[in-house]
């Protein structure tokens, strides 16, 4: 009775488990007979679904049933909870129920309440563009599984250049597959910057101009963003992370803690080991001037939520943050 639920809004990462389960499921010789791929528009989909998980596979190996973007767990019918309390204990041991929607099931639900009883439940998220530790730990984990060896500073490079768009750094990783052939040396800074030509200005690299007061640098990286279509809010919350993780690092050194986990743990890094470098990086800066940064980025946010031009207010507010720490 395998039943699995897949949800999040990282669609490619999903996509990619979603093919790994319908690969380890189906015997190639009889996909067409028992692979049914049954879409949110096609009238009665939960029904339809239901039955057909209940119909024994044709041939060799199992049967899978994928039911896309199901709103099972955001509503249900009294009447569908029922036929969902009916089959789903009752679905045939070589048959794969599948249910995938992008949306965070509602756990007040008895529709998910029994999903969480009889089902694997698990989660695509999008990785937020400021967690850096986990972006180049994600950066790492696909170069493993794409097979291309890269050094420290490559993944990092890589990493803060792609951010969280998961479909593009499985693309420039193949690319760097390909690069580097049958070499068994690990690729290095230099490769990765001069292959991965299609994000190397990131939200990441404008939030360090801002702190080294780089105000030619910073609208540069404001410009090339845009014209990217890189979202004005999601550029904002990038950088609204990576003031607020410095401020908390400098206010806890500030008030002499010097255990790295307990400084991790109150500024959210993941990495207790990160503190040391984040310590270095703002150790001149005055906490003064990181204090005043937020305000700066949140009246940012709000003129953006209020439908204020993106480019005039980003250029205003990024001058206005470079001359705050020029000072």
């Amino acid at each position: 009775m395998p039943i699995f639920l897949y949800w999040g809004e990282d669609d490619f990462t999903l996509n990619r488990a979603v093919m790994a389960l319908r690969d380890r499921t189906l015997d190639p010789d009889w996909v067409s007979f028992n692979y049914d791929k049954i879409s949110p528009e096609q009238p009665d989909a939960i029904t339809q679904a239901l039955n057909q998980a209940m119909t024994l596979p044709f041939g060799s190996g199992s049967r899978l049933v994928w039911l896309v973007e199901t709103t099972l767990c955001q509503r249900c019918s009294e009447e569908t909870l029922a036929e969902l309390e009916r089959t789903l204990p009752n679905l045939p041991d070589n048959v794969v129920l599948l249910l995938t929607s992008s949306t965070k099931p509602d756990g007040r639900l008895k529709s998910t309440k029994l999903l969480q009883r009889l089902a694997e439940i698990r989660e695509f998220a999008a990785i937020s563009p400021w967690k850096t530790d986990q972006l180049v730990q994600r950066a790492r984990q696909a170069a493993q599984e794409v097979g291309v060896k890269l050094t420290p500073g490559a993944i990092q490079l890589l990493a803060e250049a792609i951010g969280n768009d998961t479909r593009q750094l499985f693309t420039e990783l193949e690319k760097l597959r390909l690069y580097a052939g049958s070499s068994k040396q690990p690729l290095t800074e230099e490769t990765v910057s001069m292959l991965v030509t299609t994000s190397t200005q990131s939200s990441l690299q404008l939030a360090a101009a801002i702190r080294q007061g780089e105000t030619a640098k910073a609208l540069s990286l404001v410009a090339d963003l845009l014209n990217r279509n890189e979202p004005a809010l999601r550029i904002v919350m990038t950088l609204v992370g990576q003031f607020r993780t410095r401020l908390w690092v400098k206010l806890m050194v500030e008030a002499g803690e010097r255990d790295e986990r307990a400084i991790a743990q109150a500024a959210e890094v993941n990495n207790p080991k990160q503190i040391y470098f984040l310590q270095k990086e703002i150790g001149t800066t005055p906490l003064a001037r990181l204090q005043q940064a937020l305000p700066i980025l949140l009246e940012l946010e709000a003129g953006l939520k209020r439908s204020a031009e993106e480019t005039a207010i980003l250029q205003t507010k990024t001058i206005e943050l470079c001359q705050l720490f020029q000072k």
